[in-house]
């Protein structure tokens, strides 16, 4: 299919004048939003806080809540923190369900429970519309620079019918599989991303105590079979003391809590998962929870008594 074709069998009906709900404009929400707005589409939005300037004076139109998104627009997409958000959102007596008509498409971007998911997406399915779970990853940076890595899960249909929507907003863009399997796909990517974090703090923690330069030590480093994205972007912000959040520790930390959840369901050990969680506590206990996740570094000083760098 065409990126300009809504779907396999509408090719007259094109995706550049679909209209397209947005709910939860926050850090992430408004760039993406943004993108939507200036590929063309019609923005119909809701938010607890008044919606950016911008994308008003763009053109978009305000709603009074979710249920009017979910009547006037075709695609609703919901980006907000939490599992109980979305299923308020989706599913309270002014939420998106109480609007919709059969044919219409919700797309859930925020990361939440891929359980809770596979639930929501029943319940939408029953009332003759498709759902899609989409999480993304790229925190507040991807997200200005339409350059996230979307995870779907849900019909093929649906995700074709959608693609051209994620095009403005991602690069990397997979439909893994069914519903639920894009949330899983999150909450192995925020594993990964926690445990390289650590390894990152500790291995800068160990050079600094050493005595070598931590920077250096770093430089070095990207050029060898331990270089990363973390080490390149997030090792820099621990050398630099720069914790100002893309994606802010209290975030991790309940993505990694879906991690550690969801391993009791299945009955697996996630042992590293676990004590990453517990630096992210030591963080937030420390009142770090609104810093950028990179700061995890400094639960590891704070038990060793030595900062990698100097503030």
């Amino acid at each position: 299919m065409s990126a300009g074709g809504f779907g396999q069998h509408h090719e007259s009906r094109r995706i550049d004048m679909a209209k397209v709900g947005f709910i939860g404009l926050g850090i992430m929400g408004a760039p993406m939003a943004g993108h939507l707005q200036r590929g063309g589409h019609k923005l119909y939005l809701h938010d607890r806080k008044n919606p950016p300037y911008a994308l008003v004076e763009g053109g978009a139109t305000v709603c009074t809540s979710a249920a009017e998104v979910g009547k006037r627009a075709d695609i609703i997409i919901t980006m907000v923190p939490d599992t109980p958000h979305v299923e308020d959102v989706l599913f309270a007596p002014d939420g998106v369900a109480g609007g919709l008509s059969p044919g219409k498409i919700v797309v859930d971007m925020s990361s939440i429970s891929p359980i809770a998911t596979k639930d929501f997406a029943r319940r939408i399915n029953a009332l003759g519309c498709q759902y899609l779970d989409a999480p993304v990853s790229g925190g507040e940076v991807g997200a200005k620079a339409a350059s996230l890595t979307i995870m779907a899960g849900g019909p093929e249909s649906a995700f074709h019918d959608v693609r051209p929507l994620f095009e403005l907003m991602g690069r990397n863009i997979t439909l893994v599989g069914g519903n639920g399997d894009g949330q899983t796909t999150k909450v192995a990517n925020q594993i990964i991303v926690a445990l390289n974090i650590q390894a990152v703090a500790e291995a800068l923690l160990f050079a600094s105590k050493a005595g070598a330069d931590p920077a250096r030590v770093r430089q070095a480093l990207m050029g060898g079979f331990a270089a990363s994205r973390v080490l390149e972007v997030h090792g820099e912000r621990m050398v630099g003391r720069s914790f100002e959040p893309g994606f802010r520790i209290a975030l991790h930390q309940k993505d990694l809590n879906l991690a550690l959840q969801g391993a009791k369901a299945l009955g697996i050990s996630l042992p590293n998962t676990a004590t990453a969680q517990e630096l992210m506590n030591a963080c937030a206990a420390h009142g770090m929870g609104g810093l950028d996740h990179s700061a995890l570094c400094r639960a590891i000083e704070i038990l060793s008594n030595h900062a990698i760098a100097g503030d």
